[in-house]
């Protein structure tokens, strides 16, 4: 059952695959615990109904993702124990701490008030409501803040010793904080928020598509947009800026990044917008670019020398045309998420926001854009580190077990690939289901009588999903809105 590939490949390949479905769950429910606390907020100082249907809206989606990215890191840290044993013997005194941390001042944070934030509707003051809500959107960022430590950590190492071939953590400040850590962190948290607006983004503009134009479908479409408009720009910024530490840092992962082979001394560095690296002639095929461009960017200077690809060995370098293709997907859609924040901007002053079909099926297909870029930045964060499992320090097929074995790995991975298709591949369905029906205006005691946060609500998490979704009732929910009254932002 090791398909050919050795324990290593396919110990690599399965922590790729389980970390893959993971990351899109906790930043899915980073971003909507945020925009679940702004709605709450705004709902307390105005109390127009409005927000607080959005938010028993959303809260649903919420709960399903929290509900699949605790089961699915669960599993994924199980392999630092089988896979990656060695990884854990030899680097665990600084990775395990962070991840206890995490654990102790994040998980327990979030489960505290959870079951407020789900059921309390009815049972506790609205302020208190608010704070536990309030209480679980900052635990989902104390939570990213330890778990990008630890990555961050593995990327930059600093403050440890090594002891009889074990790093021994030496200055704990030097190790949370380390020189890529503020930089990741950002670039994290607004990727996050990318991926959820884009979400209330691209659910919005399927349902104007479908001729809804009640104002919760509005003033989510509005809101989505400026909070697109506020973090793609941003984006921008930092991923320059994380940029310029990863050529102090990372080296070869920058010239990876570029597809730069050769170190230029004597002209400038080009920006390629196209090429096809070859690894093993150590040349571009096929290459566009922009003349010193590359230079002037990571530089600030048209002939600033950037190192080559050729000046680390051939064992040091990462895979170049995964990590060349992966950044441009990334920074691809991210011009694209910036493209449709100006375009909303200028909709929005000539009064066609909300009437605009073509910008509405843009939109749409924008929604699902932000777990592609946030998928394709990992990769490239991830791939371009080999083949260091701790970069400089510990190289990945030291970190691997030594007693497990191809087969092992690849029986487990089968087992893996099946579970995870059925297990959150029926989560995901349920999510697009719960899309398609959109948020419902509660106006009525029958509407009342059950669900979240009533006496009469299951006490389990999932249970925040208080109804069947079909197409007649999603279809009968639209028509049943359209009536109700307009009111532009």
């Amino acid at each position: 059952m090791s398909l050919g590939l050795t324990a290593l490949e396919l110990a690599r390949i399965q922590f790729a695959f389980t970390v893959s479905f993971h990351i899109i769950f906790p930043a899915t429910s980073i971003g909507l615990a945020c925009f679940l606390a702004l709605l709450e907020w705004k709902w307390l100082r105005t109390q127009n109904p409005v927000y607080k249907d959005l938010f028993k809206y959303w809260i649903k989606i919420f709960a399903v993702a929290f509900a699949m990215g605790v089961v699915s890191g669960i599993v994924m840290a199980y392999q630092f124990g089988t896979n990656w044993s060695e990884f854990s013997r030899i680097a665990g005194s600084v990775t395990g701490p962070l991840l206890t941390y995490e654990v102790l001042s994040a998980f327990f944070l979030e489960a505290g008030f959870l079951g407020i934030m789900l059921f309390g509707w009815g049972r506790v003051n609205p302020k208190a409501h608010f704070f536990a809500t309030l209480m679980v959107a900052i635990g989902t960022c104390i939570s990213m803040f330890w778990i990008l430590s630890s990555n961050s950590w593995m990327q930059t190492p600093q403050g440890f010793a090594i002891e009889n071939g074990i790093i021994v953590p030496m200055d704990w400040w030097a190790i949370v904080f380390n020189p890529s850590f503020p930089y990741r962190l950002a670039h994290m948290a607004t990727a996050a928020f990318l991926v959820s607006s884009l979400l209330v983004v691209g659910t919005a503009a399927w349902h104007l598509l479908k001729g809804r134009r009640d104002e919760l479908v509005k003033k989510s479409f509005s809101m989505g947009l400026w909070m697109v408009l506020v973090t793609s720009c941003l984006q921008v910024v930092i991923g320059d800026q994380h940029g310029l530490n990863t050529l102090e840092h990372q080296p070869s992962k920058l010239a990876a990044i570029e597809g730069h082979w050769e170190t230029n001394h004597d002209h400038g560095m080009p920006l390629l917008l196209f090429a096809l690296p070859d690894m093993e002639n150590e040349q571009n095929n096929l290459e566009i670019g922009v003349p010193n461009l590359g230079s002037l960017i990571l530089t600030h200077s048209v002939d600033g020398k950037v190192t080559g690809l050729k000046d680390f060995a051939p064992e040091d370098r990462p895979n170049v045309p995964i990590v060349f293709w992966s950044f441009r997907v990334m920074v691809g859609l991210g011009m694209l998420m910036v493209l449709m924040s100006f375009t909303a901007l200028w909709l929005r002053k000539t009064g066609k926001l909300y009437e605009s079909s073509g910008f509405h099926r843009f939109a749409t297909i924008m929604g699902p854009t932000g777990y592609i870029a946030l998928l394709a930045g990992w990769i490239t964060t991830e791939v371009g580190r080999q083949p260091w499992v701790v970069y400089g320090i510990l190289r990945t097929k030291d970190g691997l077990s030594m007693t497990v074995t191809a087969d092992q790995v690849g029986i487990s991975l089968i087992i893996f690939v099946l579970v995870y298709t059925i297990v959150f591949g029926a989560g995901i369905y349920y999510m697009l289901r719960l899309i398609k029906a959109g948020p419902t205006a509660i106006d009525s005691l029958e509407n009342l009588t059950a669900g979240v946060g009533h006496f009469k609500t299951p006490m389990r998490p999932l249970s925040a999903v208080d109804e069947a979704i079909d197409v007649t009732q999603a279809s009968s929910q639209e028509n049943n809105l359209d009536h109700k009254e307009n009111r532009h932002d």
